[in-house]
């Protein structure tokens, strides 16, 4: 039998009436699905809330943005990935102010009340305080941002076969990626990929040898995150696939045109991909003392934020600092993943009058890929790039999307893509202007 979905009194979003504890997640991230996979049909009630009805599966995004892959093939309906969970319920809102006082939450669509409150909002991109920068660039958080980045390059490619200006052809036809981290280094990649293969192809009037793809990097090295072995490894091969990789060089300001660094040389190009990092999105309400570095909100062992009895921080936005982690865990799925199981595990152990257990995190390693056939890993004490590496890669990417059809999907494109060369996504479904 259906529940009754009930309205309060004022301005109370709907929900079906339950005498359960209610935990309401902010954010169907992989944070915020991993803890509601643990609570399924469990004794209580799950809301989740999110400005978006669906998830969508970040570490893709630089190959909607490459016409690798469609967009649909990395993103899953939220109430898809729910069927069968009876007691979860998902709302489509954006949440304006979290008042704990009332055990609130002040959203668009009303107000919900709660027992546990899960904050898992996840980051955005952090410009540093660059205004013209984030006003002429494009961030890759999103997959909105992802096929603006797709248009923005196939219209530009566009305008520079019918321009007669030549050096307004050369500033179209370069491309500035900036952060060398592996969302820079992948999309550095995949880029270097479309001028060998795509470019000539689509556009035989250009000069494919104009083209020039820059990776700005503040730091000394590549994927700084990962091994020294690794980081020489990637710039090595994306050395081979003819990009420019300038490190030590900070981004000081860009008007959608000159790139100016602290270094003297001075750059040209049309289009500017923002990867250089990322800061926690925190709702209103939370107190200013638990916000630490990176815009992360301070949690202890437990994931729970210091002041607070029952509200929650997990992921991206979560800052949980210790001795080994002074800065906080490492803004990547798998700690959201762990954290979310471990968090969702704990509430039913304090529903039991049972004590909670720390969080532990267990690194499974990194992997990020340099083009075709070719990437980075380290796991454990291996450290290894090339062939395996990319096979290794493919696998835990294809695996960890959500969906089937999804799974299939791109795995399909990425075969035709590995047999043929070809991009089969080169759409400019809608124009964008920055």
């Amino acid at each position: 039998m259906t529940p009754m979905q009930t309205c309060r009194i004022g301005d109370e979003i709907c929900l079906p009436d339950s005498s359960l504890p209610r935990v309401v997640v902010i954010g169907g991230g992989f944070a915020g699905i991993s803890l509601v996979k643990k609570l399924k049909n469990k004794p209580v009630q799950v809301v989740v809330l999110d400005k978006n009805n669906f998830h969508q599966f970040q570490p893709l995004l630089y190959q909607v943005a490459t016409s690798g892959i469609e967009p649909d093939s990395i993103v899953f309906p939220l109430r898809k990935l729910f069927n069968g969970y009876k007691n979860v319920f998902f709302r489509m809102a954006i949440v304006n102010e979290i008042q704990s006082e009332s055990n609130t939450i002040v959203t668009d669509i009303g107000t919900v009340e709660y027992d546990h409150l899960v904050i898992a909002t996840g980051s955005t991109t952090n410009f540093f305080g660059l205004q013209d920068v984030q006003q002429h660039s494009v961030g890759m958080k999103t997959i909105q941002e992802a096929l603006d980045i797709r248009s923005l390059i196939l219209q530009n490619f566009e305008k520079a076969v019918v321009t007669c200006d030549e050096a307004e052809r050369n500033a179209l036809t370069n491309f500035a990626i900036v952060g060398g981290g592996p969302a820079g280094v992948e999309t550095a990649g995949a880029m270097a990929e479309f001028k060998k293969y795509i470019l000539p192809k689509d556009y035989p009037e250009l000069d494919a040898s104009m083209m020039s793809i820059y990776l700005i990097e503040a730091e000394d090295e590549l994927l700084n995150a990962m091994s020294d072995k690794s980081s020489e490894n990637a710039l090595k091969f994306l050395n081979k696939l003819g990009v420019d990789v300038r490190l030590n060089t900070s981004v000081q300001s860009y008007d959608g045109l000159n790139i100016k660094t602290d270094k003297t040389v001075l750059l040209q190009a049309k289009t500017m991909i923002w990867t250089a990092g990322v800061k926690g999105n925190v709702p209103t309400g939370i107190n200013k003392e638990n916000i630490a570095r990176g815009n992360r909100i301070l949690v202890d062992d437990y994931c729970s934020i210091k002041g607070y009895k029952n509200i929650y921080a997990l992921g991206d936005i979560a800052a949980m600092v210790s001795d080994h982690y002074p800065s906080g865990h490492p803004m990547v799925a798998q700690v959201a993943i762990q954290q979310g199981k471990q968090l969702a595990n704990n509430i039913l152990l304090q529903l039991q009058g049972k004590g909670r257990k720390r969080f532990s995190y267990k690194d499974k390693g990194s992997l990020a890929t340099i083009g075709k056939r070719k990437a980075v890993a380290d796991i454990g004490k291996l450290r290894f790039g090339g062939y395996i590496a990319w096979l290794l890669w493919s696998v835990v990417h294809l695996l960890s999307i959500s969906g089937f059809r999804n799974k299939l999907l791109v795995g399909l494109n990425w075969a035709w893509s590995y047999f043929t060369y070809d991009k089969g996504n080169r759409l400019i479904i809608r124009k964008f202007r920055i």
